[in-house]
């Protein structure tokens, strides 16, 4: 995740991404509301979303890896009902992957059968 400064974040947004694009900012109340945004935005213009803050206990203890399998197991065991989508990217943003990067190997991963949806934008390995 990139660091952000004091005035980049704000206490009651705990979720901050910017357009690589245009540089517009993206504050969620989730951080599925970020992948919501980057999707609408890709309707729109061809723009991807980095991660500026995110404020999530999974988020800031899953140690950073290259490899999202391994990332998506550690996060499983924060939640009940599935990884949401946004956490996923937050975490991966650790090693400079955008919302597009962790979505398109989500795609794959999903295609391949590693892992599965068990709700929408809610995933959980096999």
């Amino acid at each position: 995740m990139t660091s952000a400064s004091q005035t980049d974040q704000r206490a009651d947004v705990p979720f901050v991404a910017r357009a690589t694009e245009t540089g517009a900012r993206v504050e969620a109340s989730t951080a599925n509301e970020v992948i919501a945004s980057y999707r609408r935005q890709q309707e729109l213009i061809d723009t991807d979303l980095e991660w500026v803050f995110a404020e999530h206990p999974a988020v800031t203890s899953v140690p950073a890896s290259d490899s999202i399998d391994a990332v998506i197991r550690e996060l499983d065991d924060y939640f009940e009902n599935g990884v949401p989508l946004g956490v996923l990217a937050a975490a991966m943003s650790k090693q400079g992957w955008t919302v597009g990067d962790t979505l398109s190997e989500v795609y794959e991963l999903r295609m391949s059968g590693s892992i599965w949806e068990p709700r929408a934008d809610h995933i959980r390995p096999v």
